[in-house]
């Protein structure tokens, strides 16, 4: 199985980015309410390119968000 489709089963969403890259999401609900999204950016060849952490409050609001790949920048607030 291609990386791409991979890609598709585990986040089961996504959407074309420019140059033929794609953008890929899941999101996770907690229990208070809140959702992590996360978050998968590759390129044409399916690359990755950023990976990251999103996370929502109750209204929908991003709140944090925490960059994993290419370098682990920590929590931020959003």
């Amino acid at each position: 199985m291609g990386t791409r489709r991979r890609n598709e089963i585990k986040f089961g969403h996504w959407e074309e980015m420019p140059g033929g890259g794609r953008r890929y999401w899941c999101d996770v609900l907690g229990r208070n309410g809140w959702t992590a999204r996360y978050v998968k950016e590759v390129d044409s060849e399916e690359n990755t390119l950023r990976f990251c952490q999103e996370i929502y409050d109750e209204n929908g609001k991003m709140v944090e968000i925490h960059e994993k790949f290419p370098v682990d920048k920590g929590h931020r607030k959003g």
